[in-house]
């Protein structure tokens, strides 16, 4: 078990790039690093206060390095799961930043570790707290699962819809080959941040943007951002492509009047085509491909405006093209529902470990059982 095994928002290891070593099981180093079920772990190096727990999942026999301290418990006093959940609060990491030491590289000796205090329920208590928040993790978990899972749906959808292999008119003639510009519209003619006129409008750069969704992570006017230099103007409607680094999939479909970066493309739909349709073949794996690869004969990271008019792409009718927007706008309407129930989950789960782990709210534990 390395750190990248574990992970600040979780006391759950991570299993999914395992590391393995060979051992001798009866040498003494590996006997004091060998793990078992409720065993916590703690790194003391680089990153320093992550906590994980060991449970049934991890493999036998596992072993640490020696960037992680394990921590072991006399089941009889303490439930591992709610002082992992403990030392995972917010008050004991600030004791992890004030016990470290800060010389050439940063770390916590096993001393540090061991002189760590803690203010426990009794013990039934202990398992009910823990009980609890193991129950609010599987809500989170269940949710992160099922966003998965829905992503992977619209990313399957997209490629049924977008190449014509799925109709959703119940059309069957073939779509004509066209180039993306004969779709669009690069617009041209930068202005001034700075004029009054501007100055109040958003400004859209590729960093605003979340990778391979179209989401819009923030909004901040040119003069929040301090702007100088020229910026394109985006009208409702309007596609803004960025073209440094395209294999990061930076799309966003505008709704509102704005101003976006030198480093973007602002793309006007043109009559009877739809920019939901627009968004999502920018978005989609084929043309990020295309992108990327035209990024590297280039050797520059970013695809400029011949590259982009190079791309083809099937172009159904504009009835079609509306039908499949909306299809994809359902799918990310979805997706969009199930990430804001697991923003309250996990503000649920981080008010209840405030609440639970501290005793300002205490559980009646003839209740929990």
């Amino acid at each position: 078990m390395r750190i990248t095994n574990l992970h600040r928002t979780s006391t759950r290891i991570d299993l999914d790039s395992p590391r393995y070593v060979q051992v001798d099981p009866d040498d003494a180093e590996a006997r004091r690093t060998r793990l078992r079920p409720g065993d916590i772990l703690i790194s003391i190096t680089a990153d320093i206060g992550i906590i994980g727990l060991v449970d049934e999942i991890v493999p036998d026999p596992a072993y640490i390095n020696q960037h992680i301290a394990r921590v072991r418990l006399d089941p009889k006093l303490a439930d591992s799961r709610f002082i992992s959940y403990f030392l995972a609060s917010w008050a004991p990491q600030q004791r992890f930043i004030g016990a470290t030491d800060q010389g050439a590289k940063a770390g916590m000796n096993l001393t540090a570790v061991a002189n760590l205090t803690a203010v426990v329920p009794p013990l039934a208590e202990q398992t009910a707290i823990a009980d609890a928040l193991d129950a609010a993790v599987a809500q989170i978990e269940a949710l992160e699962r099922l966003i998965t899972k829905q992503r992977d749906i619209k990313q399957g959808l997209m490629q049924e819809l977008l190449s014509g292999r799925s109709r959703t008119t119940g059309a069957t003639e073939t779509w004509p080959e066209v180039s993306l510009l004969d779709l669009v519209t690069i617009r041209r003619g930068q202005v001034d941040p700075r004029r009054p006129e501007f100055r109040d409008l958003p400004l859209i750069a590729p960093d605003h943007i979340e990778s391979g969704t179209g989401r819009l992570l923030a909004v901040k006017t040119a003069a929040d951002q301090s702007a100088i230099s020229g910026k394109y103007l985006v009208e409702p409607g309007d596609v803004i492509y960025s073209k440094i680094r395209p294999y990061l999939r930076k799309v966003h479909l505008a709704r509102f009047r704005a101003l976006c970066s030198a480093d973007m493309y602002p793309l006007q739909p043109k009559r009877n085509v739809d920019a939901s349709f627009v968004l999502n073949a920018l978005l989609s794996e084929r043309f990020t491909n295309f992108a990327v690869s035209a990024s590297m004969r280039s050797g520059i990271p970013k695809i400029n405006r011949v590259e982009l008019a190079a791309y083809q792409l099937g172009a159904p009718p504009g009835e079609e093209q509306r039908a499949i927007g909306r299809a994809l706008q359902d799918a990310d309407a979805l997706i969009d529902s199930l990430e804001r129930r697991l923003v309250v989950a996990r503000a649920l789960k981080q008010g209840m470990m405030q609440e639970l782990l501290t005793g300002r709210t205490r559980l009646p534990v003839e209740a929990a059982s």
